[in-house]
C-alpha cells in the first residue's frame, strides 16, 4: 500500500484569514515546540440537514429548510483549535476521492492546519455522516470503513507512534482500547486532554479508561461521567473522576459545565449561555477546544469553563461542526454586544465574561470565516 501527502490547489471557496490574535502570546518562550496542539482521529465528510420540524418518519419524505457540508469527525476539534489561534497539527487518513480532496483543502488551505502527519490512502473512500437536526437534538447516519494501517508508526493515520513535540495532545478514548502513544507524548512534556466515546457494550467499566493515567484533564459529558462513576449527579461524578485525573470537567448541556481540580480541591461551575440553536453538531468538540485554549494560556479555571461554554454556544448558531466553530471576530462581536446592552439581564454576563477585556484587542475585525454551504463547490466560469 502506498500513501503520502496530497498535492492540493488553493480552495475555490472563501479562505480563512490567519488569526490576528494569539491567545498564547503571553506564555510563549524561546525553545517552545512549534506545535501547540496535536490530535489524531477520523475525518468525515459531514452533510447536515437543519430546519426539520420533527424526526423523519418511516415511509415518508421529509424536506429540510437548510443544508450544509463541511469536514467532520476529528476535523471539528482541529478547526475549532486553529480558529482560536492555536498552532494545530492533525494526523489522519484522507480518502483518495473528491470528498477527501475537499476535506484536505478545507483544513490545510482554508484553516491553516498542519497536515504533515496525515496521509492520503489510494483507493479508500472517505467516511460520510449525514446529520439531521431537529428539536434541539440531532440524529446521525454514518458510513465508512477503517483506513488501512500506515506503513510505519510515524506515518500519521489513526494510531501514530510518538507524535511530534507539542504543548498539548487531545485524545478520544475508546473503551477497552489502549492508546499507546499517550504515554510517549506525556513523557515528552505534552499535556494530555481526553474525552471519551459512548460505550456501546454497556459495561461502563472504569478500568477501560486506563489512558487517564497520562492525562491532565478528562472532559466527558454528564451521562458518560455518571455512568463511569456510578453516580447520579454530574457534580458528584466530576469529584469522583478527579480522584483519577488531575482535572475533571463535565459538560451538562443546557445546564452548563462543572469541574473539579484534584490537585487543589477547587470546584467550579458555569451556567450555559442561552442561544437559539440551529445545529448542535460538534458543540462538544468546540467546548474542548475552548477549554484547552484557556488552559494553555494559564487562565483561571472558571474563566476556562466560561470561555469553552461561550465558544460552544456560538457554534450551535451555525451549520455543521467544523465550519461552525467561532473565531475571535465572532467572540469579539458577541462581547461587544453584551457590553453595550443596557438590559439588566446582561449584567451577569458582563461580570462573568469581563476577563475578555484583557484578551481581546481594542479593534479586531478580520474577514468572515468560511461556513458550511449546501454543496462542495461551484465551478466558476473563467
Amino acid at each position: 500500500m502506498s500513501s503520502g501527502r496530497r498535492d492540493v490547489q488553493p480552495p475555490t471557496g472563501p479562505a480563512a484569514v490567519p488569526t490576528a490574535l494569539d491567545p498564547l502570546a503571553g506564555v510563549r518562550r524561546a525553545g517552545d515546540p512549534p506545535t501547540d496542539v496535536y490530535l489524531t482521529g477520523t475525518v468525515f465528510l459531514d452533510i447536515i440537514f437543519t430546519g426539520l420540524d420533527s424526526a423523519p418518519v418511516r415511509g415518508t419524505e421529509s424536506w429540510a429548510r437548510g443544508m450544509g457540508s463541511s469536514p467532520g469527525g476529528v476535523a471539528n476539534m482541529a478547526t475549532a483549535l486553529a480558529r482560536l489561534g492555536l498552532r494545530t497539527s492533525l494526523a489522519a487518513a484522507f480518502g483518495d476521492d473528491k470528498y477527501g480532496e475537499y476535506c484536505w483543502e478545507a483544513l490545510e488551505q482554508g484553516e491553516g492546519i498542519d497536515l504533515s502527519m496525515s496521509r492520503t490512502v489510494p483507493g479508500w473512500h472517505s467516511p460520510v455522516t449525514v446529520s439531521m437536526a431537529y428539536e434541539g437534538e440531532r440524529t446521525m447516519v454514518s458510513h465508512g470503513h477503517e483506513a488501512p494501517p500506515p506503513e510505519s508508526a510515524f506515518d500519521g493515520g489513526h494510531a501514530p507512534g510518538c507524535p511530534p513535540p507539542s504543548r498539548a495532545c487531545i485524545a478520544s478514548l475508546v473503551p477497552g482500547r489502549r492508546e499507546g502513544w499517550l504515554g510517549c507524548a506525556a513523557g515528552r512534556g505534552s499535556r494530555i486532554f481526553a474525552d471519551v466515546g459512548w460505550d456501546d457494550s454497556g459495561r461502563w467499566d472504569p478500568a477501560d479508561l486506563d489512558g487517564l493515567e497520562h492525562c491532565e484533564a478528562f472532559l466527558p459529558n454528564a451521562e458518560e461521567a455518571m455512568r463511569y462513576t456510578r453516580t447520579d449527579c454530574p457534580r458528584a461524578a466530576a469529584r469522583r473522576l478527579a480522584e483519577r485525573v488531575p482535572l475533571a470537567v463535565v459538560t451538562m448541556g443546557a445546564e452548563g459545565a462543572c469541574a473539579a481540580d484534584g490537585r487543589t480541591g477547587e470546584i467550579a461551575e458555569v451556567s450555559a449561555i442561552a442561544v437559539e440553536a440551529l445545529d448542535p453538531t460538534g458543540a462538544g468538540d468546540v467546548f474542548v477546544a475552548g477549554f484547552v485554549t484557556g488552559t494553555l494560556a494559564d487562565w483561571p479555571l472558571t474563566d476556562r469553563l466560561a470561555f469553552a461554554g461561550l465558544s460552544a454556544a456560538l457554534s450551535v448558531q451555525e451549520f455543521g461542526g467544523s465550519l461552525a466553530a467561532p473565531g475571535w471576530a465572532e467572540i469579539a462581536a458577541w462581547w461587544q454586544g453584551v457590553r453595550t446592552c443596557d438590559a439588566a439581564a446582561s449584567a451577569p454576563l458582563r461580570r462573568r465574561y469581563g476577563f475578555l477585556d484583557d484578551v481581546l484587542p481594542a479593534a479586531y475585525r478580520p474577514a468572515p470565516l468560511a461556513r458550511a454551504v449546501p454543496t462542495l463547490g461551484f465551478r466558476h466560469p473563467a
